[in-house]
């Protein structure tokens, strides 16, 4: 039976391809193994669904995923570090190279390249400048993408931290032009981490 004479199963396909890197091949592969496999997959899939859709938020203060039951990591102890990061894609990457263990700020994506310098675009710089007030942060670390709206975003940051006393660094060396964070290797983010140099603002 093709998975178009059923509705439920065509929605269903239709939603998983829209799942980073899975076109419609994929979600009905997937899709039947779901269907195949329903008491071990589709109804645990859909209570934790359930319970994530319910329980998981992103926390206002630096971005980050927490449960809507707890405080977030962000507010859990002292600290005087900070690795900005467009997305939590790329904090998850840093984190699981192992180059960096302090607090992040994810910005939830870049500003345009034409956006004007008094917007912050919805991004999460208002927090992070207070964030950096609040903590007595000693060190910035842009961890932006080497593209222009990266950088972009990167001197936006810069700009508006200026008048505080905090270190500002940008990852150098290693990050390719255009480059992502999130696709580069461990060793090109440890280069990029070990490398990093002190942004100063005119």
């Amino acid at each position: 039976m093709a998975e178009d004479n059923v509705k439920e199963i065509e929605d269903l396909v239709k939603i998983v391809s829209k799942l980073p890197g899975l076109g419609p091949k994929s979600a009905r592969r997937i899709v039947l193994k779901l269907i195949n496999n329903r008491d071990e997959l589709i109804k645990p899939l859909t209570n934790t669904l359930a319970q994530v859709y319910k329980n998981i938020v992103k926390c206002k203060i630096c971005g980050n995923l927490k449960s809507i039951n707890s405080s977030c990591y962000c507010s859990s102890k002292k600290y005087d570090q900070i690795c900005v990061v467009e997305n939590i894609a790329d904090m998850w990457v840093i984190q699981s190279s192992g180059i960096y263990k302090g607090h992040y700020h994810v910005l939830g994506g870049t500003l345009p390249s034409f956006e004007g310098k008094n917007s912050g675009n919805g991004l999460l710089i208002e927090s992070l400048i207070n964030r950096v007030k609040k903590n007595s942060i000693k060190e910035v670390i842009l961890a932006t993408s080497a593209s222009i709206e990266g950088e972009t975003t990167s001197h936006y940051i810069s700009d508006s931290l200026k008048n505080t006393n905090v270190k500002i660094t940008r990852l150098a060396k290693g990050v390719p032009v255009g480059g992502e964070i999130e696709f580069l290797d461990d060793g090109t983010l440890y280069s990029a981490f070990k490398n990093r140099t002190s942004i100063i603002s005119d």
